[in-house]
């Protein structure tokens, strides 16, 4: 609001006679440039995928509110029991998913059984069931074609959008248009992301990204935990209770030293989808490689600063398409395109021969510096965070800088009007004050007499009272009428014409929203990239190669990337299967002597080079691994209503047992320990005998366990297969010392009495211990310990004499046969 007094000499305190003041809002400091502007609070992401099955085939396509993108997999031949549908589901987590209500067999099956999972709430998905005429193809051709994407220009005829879109989508792929179609159905129909907008708000799509699941590692769950690829721990901060998760000590936690919020996205989406594919391992590899480099590192660090600017630009578009921009996403967005320029000037400097650097320098367009340039002639950044709106520079639009400088040339006009005003006032009234109000025009403002008590003595005559506030009284008056005509509403007209300008600027930046989207994926994975070069030179990691003729892996001085950052020392260890020989390895070992790091060892290394990591061994040989299964920690869970032991057979040996093939990685620890140990041991052998019964496409199988009874009494057939291994000690006296070294052998003993003592059990069970597994092995009985069973006689003696003594003898009521046969006879069956 802009007011305007004039006060005469009778104001025993105001200035003197002519005198007027004007005032104005005071303008909020702008920050520097320095200073950073808090991005705004993303809302959480949500994925709703839409599915169809048909003649063994899979159409998908799924909508993510994280970056308003449309994903779609090109149709895949898929199982009877939809194993590739199911991985999808693990790895995207859908909070819906949609599909047609006429189904075969098959998915029905299916879907039913994954509504009925509810030890997975609540990230159980909601399934949606659609009219199969949703699904038609024609119908969703015509959704495809129709549809408003802010990502093609509007100058684009039909055709040529109709050319656009055959482009990016492979029309050819039946069941996926049917998917898209029924998606775009969907999110029309629930209005994902614009619920409270007008209806003729659309939902936002910012593009259509391909996605495939061709060459990928298959991992579990329970791999990813038990290896602590990822470990989410409660947050410490009463304020982010309600925000949930903080990563912990996790390779995940260890690699992360992205800058960007989408460099930490693609990197865990990198972690979640191992490849074989050794183009593209090393492609990520020949960057990291470079970066590694002595002479290159200032060039990372400055890269690294860059990569800090680059923002959420798929939020910021989402706003713009929604028309919802906020101040501070100009200014993201100005920095994230001005840094995105600085990346490609950098990487036209670096050798074109590495394909992210090419791809940099080509694909970050002049539209960028066009975006810039617009945004920086136009935004004025610190007018609008003073006014907390979007405002323009000057001379950008002559008709808004004229009113511009009509509303700041008001503060002297509005003090004479003000003087001529109070000229014409009753004699007792004191000051007045002449005022802009947006929406309401020009007021004359004077003070509230005392004598004014009812409404009625609000009348002035000339004047039409408006409304008190503030013990002002507030009326038009024939020169504020004039005013209003001639002036305007000025702050009105301003916002208007300059809210058309910031449209128009935001149709210039949707335009180009492919090279922004485009800048988002490289900068990411540069940052990714970056990141793991990072970490590699920190930790001292080496470069691993790809052999595709090995069916297994080979590490030379290899070590557990999290151990041995908690460890004072740390003993490297080799590990090879790569030939027909030793296939299955059978680790023994007392305990605490290394059996499950050097495990856990060898399935991180193995999954670090497959998503194209330095890894921490003096050389590695990566093969064909095509999964890694495991079986190293018992997954409790009461939803499941399942036994330990039946979590150990059923969701974790079983999945082995019935997927790894020859070129499967499988880590076995401890299994069988959670039963009878004759039930578990021979399970165990039966696990293992199933293993070498296929021979040549025998997965490589690391199986450690303290059962030696299944080296002892000979429970696996000899061959090359086996190959047994131990871990190396030394008894010094009473005490064991462990080397924590692999070697060839087998464990002469599980020294589980050393551990009892590191635990700090009592020496006399200890003892007794060693003295029932010796009866044990020697195959003698086990006897009472005397001591304890003369102590336990003396006990039952004392009380029988007690009971004697208490009886009255002399009491007529008292049977002698009875208390013989119910108190002596049974007490000295325990003494005798």
């Amino acid at each position: 609001m802009a007011s305007v007094a004039a006060t005469p000499a009778r104001t025993p305190n105001g200035p003197g006679p002519g005198e007027a003041s004007a005032s104005f809002p005071t303008v909020a400091s702008v920050p520097g440039p320095q200073e950073p502007e808090e991005e705004g609070e993303e809302e959480p992401a949500e994925i709703h995928l839409c599915v169809l099955w048909n003649s063994g085939y899979l159409g998908i396509a799924y909508y993510d509110t994280s970056d308003s993108t449309i994903h779609f997999m090109p149709d895949a031949p898929d199982h009877e029991s939809l194993k590739l549908l199911q991985r999808v589901l693990d790895e995207i987590d859908p909070r819906s998913v949609v599909t047609s209500a006429k189904q075969d067999e098959n998915m029905t099956r299916f879907l039913g059984k994954l509504a009925s999972q509810e030890h997975r709430e609540p990230k159980r998905p909601e399934i949606i069931f659609l009219p199969s005429v949703d699904f038609g193809l024609e119908i969703s051709k015509q959704r495809l074609l129709s549809g408003n994407y802010s990502f093609i220009p509007d100058s684009m005829t039909t055709t040529e959008k109709i050319l656009f879109l055959s482009s990016i989508i492979p029309f050819d792929c039946l069941l996926m248009v049917r998917a898209l179609g029924g998606l775009l159905k969907f999110l029309g129909r629930r209005r994902i992301g614009v619920e409270l907008e007008d209806y003729n708000v659309s939902v936002p799509i910012l593009g259509f990204k391909k996605f495939v699941l061709t060459n990928l590692v298959s991992i579990d769950q329970d791999t990813y935990s038990v290896l602590q690829i990822f470990k989410s721990e409660s947050h410490p901060s009463v304020y982010k209770v309600a925000s949930g998760l903080k990563e912990g000590l996790s390779l995940f936690g260890i690699l992360n030293r992205c800058r960007c919020k989408w460099g930490e996205k693609l990197l865990r989406l990198w972690f979640t989808r191992p490849t074989q594919d050794l183009g593209e391992l090393n492609s990520r590899l020949d960057v990291i490689q470079f970066f590694l480099l002595p002479q290159n590192l200032d060039m990372a660090q400055m890269l690294h600063r860059l990569l800090g600017h680059i923002k959420n630009v798929p939020l910021i578009l989402k706003r713009m398409k929604l028309s919802h921009t906020k101040v501070s996403d100009w200014q993201v967005l100005y920095k994230t395109v001005y840094s995105a320029l600085g990346l490609r000037d950098a990487c036209r400097s670096l050798p074109q021969s590495i394909q992210l650097f090419q791809d940099i320098a080509q694909e970050f367009s002049d539209d960028l510096h066009h975006i810039a340039s617009l945004i920086g002639k136009v935004v004025d950044f610190e007018g609008s965070l003073a006014e907390n709106r979007f405002t323009v520079l000057p001379n950008i639009d002559p008709e808004i800088d004229e009113k511009k400088r009509r509303l700041m040339g008001l503060p002297s006009f509005l003090t004479e009007v003000a003087r001529k005003e109070l000229e014409n006032l009753d004699s007792r009234i004191p000051s007045c004050s002449v005022i802009y109000i947006p929406l309401i025009g020009f007021l004359l403002s004077i003070p509230r007499l005392p004598s004014m008590v009812e409404t009625s003595d609000f009348e002035i005559e000339g004047l039409d009272f408006m409304f008190l506030s503030e013990e002002k009284l507030h009326y038009r008056s024939a020169r504020t009428k004039e005013l209003d005509a001639l002036l305007g509403d000025l702050h009105c007209d301003i916002r208007d014409q300059e809210t058309l300008l910031m449209h128009q600027l935001q149709c210039q930046v949707l335009a180009r929203a492919a090279v922004l989207t485009r800048v988002l994926d490289l900068a990411s994975r540069l940052d990714v990239l970056l990141a793991l070069a990072s970490a590699a030179r920190d930790y001292g990691y080496s470069r691993p190669r790809y052999s595709p003729q090995l069916l297994g892996v080979r590490i030379q001085n290899g070590r557990h990337p999290l151990m041995e950052l908690c460890a004072r020392t740390f003993v490297p260890n080799s590990a090879e299967c790569g030939r027909d020989i030793g296939r299955v390895k059978v680790i023994t070992g007392p305990n605490s002597s290394g059996k499950s790091i050097y495990l856990k060892q060898v399935g991180l290394i193995t999954f670090m080079a497959l998503v194209g990591s330095f890894v921490p061994a003096e050389e590695a040989e990566i093969g064909a691994v095509d999964a890694i299964f495991t079986r190293i920690h018992s997954c409790e869970s009461i939803s499941l209503g399942l036994s330990t032991f039946m979590i150990d057979l059923n969701q974790q040996v079983a999945k082995a047992v019935n997927n790894a093939t020859e070129r499967s990685l499988v880590l076995v620890d401890e299994f069988g320990k959670g039963t009878n140990t004759v039930d578990g041991l021979a399970l165990l052998a039966a696990v293992i005998r199933h293993w070498l019964a296929l021979g040549p496409t025998c997965p490589h199988v690391f199986v450690a366990t303290n059962f030696l009874s299944l080296v002892h009494l000979q429970l696996l057939p000899q061959g090359p297969l086996v190959q047994y291994l131990t871990m190396e000690t030394c008894e010094d006296g009473d005490d064991l010392v462990f080397f924590y070294q692999v070697c060839e052998g087998v464990a002469r003993a599980s020294h589980a009495s050393h551990t009892a003592t590191q635990a700090g059990l009592p020496e006399k069970l200890i003892a007794r211990g060693k003295q029932v597994s010796d009866l044990i092995r020697s195959g003698k009985p086990i006897k009472p310990v005397q001591e304890l069973l003369k102590e336990k006689q003396m006990e039952n003696c004392q009380t029988l004499v007690d009971k004697f003594l208490k009886l009255d003898l002399e009491d007529p009521s008292l049977d002698l046969d009875i208390f013989m046969s119910q108190e002596v006879l049974p007490a000295a069956t325990t003494i005798l």
